[in-house]
């Protein structure tokens, strides 16, 4: 097999060379035939998120069929199609655990951060965090789906009910989530960098009602939002944006420091949440619902080789949607 690998935080990946690996017991090899390149990635890649195991080869949005089978894997089968999330692992003996919080276990691993991900030609992955993902649509169009897609999906969740959705930063999650809220009938309010016009178009393609800059006013009081951008002085001006009782959502695993803000920007009950990570029954609920949506992602393709260029791209902001390695 072979992958692009991180040996040092904030260096380029390098292509290498390793012997085929072997699934353990509960374990699965997938050939990969598509993953996405998430803004996590770039996260793991420049050392903002501590503590990686290194050499680590990134990417936790995996799409490829399984060519073979650890023992005591009766669930699934080779040649079966199946994705592959952030979440790797968990210990299923903790608290969270027990209580139905996977998604905060206090000793999991992180695909393409604690264990070895989907920039390769082949990974390895635990065979119960893998979801079947059936013949419908292209390797390539799923990918964002499995992060991109499950952690909007969350986020939109805890963000509530409410019909007037904002969304800050309209890259890769974003532009999925908007598809789903629009099929549930809410009114989406799309923010992107100052003057990109581009995007702002993009989002509206989608079915936003309004976009406009980071630092603009909507039209109309949000009743949520969604932060997908990873800066921290979105949150106060999110919270300027929502309602009375509203919600501010932080979807991202990492963000820049928050700056102080007035109380009066918080009181009459807004509040602000973060989203971590991820359940296995999000990937399911999130899943099934994809079909009857009709979800179409926004992909720029990119050989696995070029793994560096891809993240360059993603950190500069030159491409709508995602980014997707194609061994």
């Amino acid at each position: 097999m072979h992958a692009m690998v991180l040996t040092k935080p904030r260096t380029a990946l390098e292509w290498t060379e390793f012997a085929d690996r072997q699934p353990g017991p509960s374990e699965i090899r997938i050939r990969v035939g598509a993953c996405g390149v998430c803004r996590t990635d770039l996260h793991v890649v420049d050392g903002e998120l501590p503590n990686p195991k290194l050499p680590i080869i990134p990417g936790h949005e995996i799409v490829g069929r399984i060519d073979a089978v650890g023992a005591g894997v009766d669930t699934l089968h080779s040649g079966q199609r199946v994705g592959i999330p952030w979440l790797g692992y968990t210990d299923g003996v903790c608290p969270y655990c027990r209580s139905n919080r996977e998604n905060l276990c206090d000793h999991p691993l992180f695909t393409g951060y604690t264990r070895d991900g989907g920039y390769a030609t082949a990974a390895i992955a635990d065979a119960r965090y893998a979801f079947p993902l059936g013949e419908d649509g292209d390797d390539a169009s799923l990918a964002p789906l499995l992060c991109a897609g499950l952690i909007g999906w969350r986020s939109l969740v805890v963000a509530g009910e409410g019909t007037n959705l904002g969304l800050y930063g309209f890259g890769a999650a974003a532009h999925i989530v908007a598809q789903v809220a629009r099929w549930q009938n809410r009114s989406v309010f799309a923010f992107t960098r100052t003057g990109d016009v581009t995007t702002q178009a993009f989002a509206r393609s989608l079915g936003a009602v309004w976009a406009g800059g980071s630092d603009d006013m909507p039209p109309e009081p949000l009743d949520a939002a969604i932060i997908y951008a990873p800066v921290g002085p979105l949150v106060p001006a999110a919270l300027k944006a929502v309602r009375k009782g509203g919600r501010v959502v932080c979807a991202g695993i990492h963000m820049s420091d928050i700056p102080r803000f007035p109380y009066e920007l918080l009181w009459e009950e807004r509040q602000v949440v973060s989203v971590a990570n991820l359940t296995r029954q999000d990937g399911l609920d999130f899943l099934g619902l994809v079909p009857k949506i009709g979800i179409a992602t926004k992909t720029t393709h990119y050989p696995l080789t070029q793994a560096n260029q891809a993240l360059g791209d993603l950190r500069a902001g030159r491409f709508e949607g995602a980014a997707v390695l194609l061994p």
